[in-house]
């Protein structure tokens, strides 16, 4: 049986602690410097206060202080932070890592390079590790779709474990596969993560309709809703996404599969993503959306954020068209320059 350290007690990097469990595997849930109060309820009642659900029998949950503890002689870590902790988790646990050890991150999202290039987050981290070390540690991420509290409530759950290492992949995979808990694998790492950070703007433009939809009065008396617009939007996302598979030399068929079309339908089900796309699509500014929406982590802002700065570099250079990507480009106009909902239907789909 492994040893495994999460790192992030957040609400998908915890989650994984069940599928662990399940399988006879010694976890160690480390919160970040933002966790203490996560910590201290999962040390006293073993209970996590957002998930909502007492921790697996033998889950041990550490303090960030106590974290060279936490990390000796883990054969697994995975990174539970969220986008805006990619740098810090490469400094915190570099030193602590030896020769062998698997890393495998539940963060979703992408780094714009000076020149429009997009870095995925395991790259991101690996570049914060000591030179030493870095060659000799495998990464791996997981995307497709999985909502925390129903992989804590062992729902069966269906998702991609991807790494450049196929025998790496493939040690993970086996680690955490359970009866509720279906894993695929694939060495197209890159693919994987475009889709996974993606699919957070993607939703955002999904999550306008309901926005708008409210806008208007709400259904009308004939309760006639704005499903079509969604649908539209939804479709749309998916077709940006194969192109920017395309572009970034991934596999365009997750753009229809579960890293893709499966991850956006998921997260369009409700949760913070849908929400500030409806509270833009009421007609609240980003900066409104924001603030309404202050202390959640707004994974699809940051990504938008960041194709704010690719896209037109990208297009600068011929990398992509003008006429390419009107969703996302849209996204970035609402999101970014703090202009009104407006999206380009008839530039769908071209």
């Amino acid at each position: 049986m492994a040893n495994v350290a999460i790192v992030g007690a957040g609400l998908m990097g915890t989650a994984t602690a069940w599928p662990l469990s399940d399988n006879g595997h010694q976890v160690r849930l480390v919160g970040t410097h933002l966790d203490g109060d996560i910590i201290e309820s999962c040390k006293e009642k073993h209970f996590h206060p957002r998930l909502k659900r007492q921790l697996p029998d033998g889950v041990r949950p550490y303090y960030i202080e106590e974290i060279d503890e936490a990390l000796d002689g883990v054969d697994i870590i995975v990174s539970g932070v969220n986008s805006l902790g990619v740098h810090w988790i490469g400094q915190t646990i570099g030193p602590y890592l030896r020769p062998g050890q698997l890393i495998i991150a539940v963060t979703k999202g992408l780094e714009a390079a000076e020149n429009g290039d997009l870095m995925i987050l395991p790259d991101v981290l690996a570049s914060e590790l000591p030179a030493d070390i870095r060659s000799q540690v495998r990464l791996a991420a997981i995307g497709g779709p999985c909502i925390a509290g129903e992989l804590a409530g062992r729902r069966p759950s269906n998702v991609v474990f991807g790494s450049r290492d196929r025998d790496a992949v493939e040690r993970l995979a086996a680690t955490f596969r359970t009866s509720y808990y279906h894993v695929w694998t694939t060495t197209d790492l890159v693919g994987l993560e475009t889709c996974a950070a993606l699919k957070n703007a993607y939703t955002l433009g999904v999550g306008l309709a309901a926005g708008l939809l409210e806008r208007e009065g709400g259904p009308d008396e004939a309760g006639a809703h704005m499903y079509n617009l969604a649908a539209a939007t939804f479709a749309q996302g998916c077709t940006e996404m194969e192109r920017m598979l395309e572009i970034v030399g991934g596999t365009r068929a997750f753009a229809y599969g579960l890293p893709g079309a499966g991850d956006l339908y998921v997260t369009c089900q409700g949760g913070r993503t849908v929400r500030l796309g409806r509270l833009l699509g009421l007609g609240h500014t980003s900066a409104e959306a924001r603030e309404i929406m202050a202390g959640e982590t707004l994974e699809a802002a940051e990504i938008i954020r960041e194709m704010g700065e690719a896209l037109p570099k990208l297009t600068e250079r011929g990398v992509v068209k003008r006429e390419e990507f009107p969703l996302l480009r849209a996204l970035i106009d609402i999101v970014v320059h703090g202009r009104p909902v407006e999206l380009p239907l008839d530039e769908f789909f071209a």
